[in-house]
């Protein structure tokens, strides 16, 4: 095997290996992770932003901070240290005048106490970086019993150093011994992160929203809604994207318009046919034969009107928000005139958006499909934030389960079954599918608490 094979070899592998890693990263963090898209790209804009600052940080205390205090503290130490050689050094500055000014001159205020006024070591503070550069370099460089006091809120330090015949008492600037300007560095980065992290998400939410009105648009859409006032904008792929939509959405209705036109044209003309046919039929006058041809015309009328519903579905109507109780009553009364008992239950907010006609259309079928092989038919309806479910249950013989698929099939006709319409054509579930699925639903088929069948229509609203 020559070298490129092996390093392709070896690309391959470690490409593999990557995917590995990142399928199994993303499982891990999937139930982490936001679902929505403006969630996960301010994510994306803030870790990065977050682990940034992080390591800015830490470099800035680990490298600068540290450094510059340790510096300062040693500095200082070594005034104390240099006071207390001049101590040992003229013992004859019983008054240590001398020592005082020299102390005022590298900014220490000094000051001698007895030799018993040592306080007890306190506590020490978790994180103050001053009291331990200082207890560091105190032990180093002076190597006495000393004490000092970095917590108090003044601008001082207080150290005291044990001698041999009193305790030196220094206070000191803290901000000599301290580099105090790391604050306002980590306040200026806080404070600029904030001010672009902030810039960053109005961008991001004005690149966001085109892609948030397209999809609200293509949802409309696929409910049977009008989409009002959508146009492209954003960036070029979302343009692109809107675009494509609005060309998609003018060719479906262009075709659903000239199949409308044409189902028109088809049913003007068979109508007129229909119409010559009943005309010469009341002419011939009344017997056995002509009453039988009579029966054949008016079925062929309901057959054709049957199948030209179906063609036609749900074209030209404007969704409109429609009180489903009121309908559902309807839908009720219309099964009890025919001799059927029916009742209706309703749960939630009653007025939802749909089409009319065409919605209660769909029920329709079901409620005629189940009402003419059952006694006793229920129709329930329930809506919730997101969907309308109305389900049709019935006492009837049901469906079998392998054929429940196979009853909306158009012009599909079963032994025994359900799926006729007043003229056997085999359209009524195609019909109500064909309804629902307009409207961004469906249609499913299974067993009735009441022993036959149910029929459950879910829309989203």
């Amino acid at each position: 095997m020559s070298t490129l094979d092996t390093g392709l070899t070896f690309i391959r592998n470690a490409s593999q290996r990557v995917s590995r890693a990142n399928g199994w990263m993303g499982n891990a963090f999937k139930g982490w992770m936001p679902t929505g898209l403006y969630a996960r790209a301010l994510l994306i804009m803030i870790v990065p932003m977050v682990i940034l600052q992080t390591v800015v940080a830490f470099v800035f205390m680990e490298r600068h901070w540290n450094t510059v205090t340790r510096r300062l503290s040693a500095a200082v130490v070594q005034d104390i240290a240099s006071l207390i050689d001049v101590y040992k050094a003229f013992p004859q500055d019983k008054d240590r005048a001398q020592l005082r000014r020299i102390g005022q001159r590298l900014q220490l205020v000094v000051d001698f106490l007895p030799v018993g006024d040592m306080p007890q070591p306190g506590p020490k503070p978790f994180f103050s970086l001053l009291d331990q550069t200082l207890s560091v370099q105190l032990g180093r460089q002076i190597g006495r019993p000393f004490w000092i006091d970095t917590v108090g809120k003044s601008n001082l330090v207080e150290i005291r150093i044990q001698l041999d015949d009193a305790v030196m008492r220094v206070f000191a600037q803290r901000s000599a011994a301290y580099a105090s300007n790391s604050e306002i560095f980590i306040f200026w980065m806080l404070g600029t992160s904030s001010i672009l992290l902030i810039v960053a998400v109005l961008f991001l939410r004005n690149q966001i929203r085109p892609i948030l009105r397209l999809s609200e648009a293509a949802e409309s859409f696929g409910k049977g809604r009008e989409v009002p006032n959508f146009r492209p904008r954003g960036a070029r792929e979302v343009r692109q994207a809107a675009q494509a939509f609005l060309e998609m959405k003018a060719r479906v209705e262009r075709s659903i318009d000239q199949r409308t036109a044409m189902l028109a044209g088809v049913s003007h003309d068979l109508r007129t046919i229909l119409t010559r046919f009943k005309l010469e039929l009341a002419l011939i006058g009344d017997s056995p034969e002509v009453d039988g041809m009579r029966k054949d015309v008016d079925e062929m009328s309901g057959m054709l009107e049957a199948y030209l519903a179906f063609a036609r579905g749900d074209s030209g109507e404007v969704a409109q928000p429609t009180d489903m109780t009121m309908a559902l009553e309807e839908l009720r009364s219309d099964a009890e005139r025919h001799g059927h008992t029916a009742t209706v239950t309703f749960h939630g907010l009653p007025v939802v958006t749909v089409k009319p006609a065409s919605f209660k259309r769909c029920i329709a079928n079901l409620v005629s499909n189940a009402a003419r092989y059952a006694r006793t038919v229920a129709i329930t309806g329930h809506r919730d934030h997101r969907y309308l479910t109305v389900t049709v249950d019935d006492d009837g013989p049901g469906i079998p389960v392998n054929m429940r698929e196979e009853v909306f099939k158009p012009f599909l006709r079963l032994d025994d079954a359900r799926n006729q319409d007043e003229g056997g054509t085999g359209l009524g579930l195609a019909i109500a599918r064909d309804i629902a699925r307009s409207h961004g639903g469906d249609i499913t088929l299974g067993d009735s608490p009441m022993g036959g069948l149910r029929a459950a229509v879910r829309v989203p609203v």
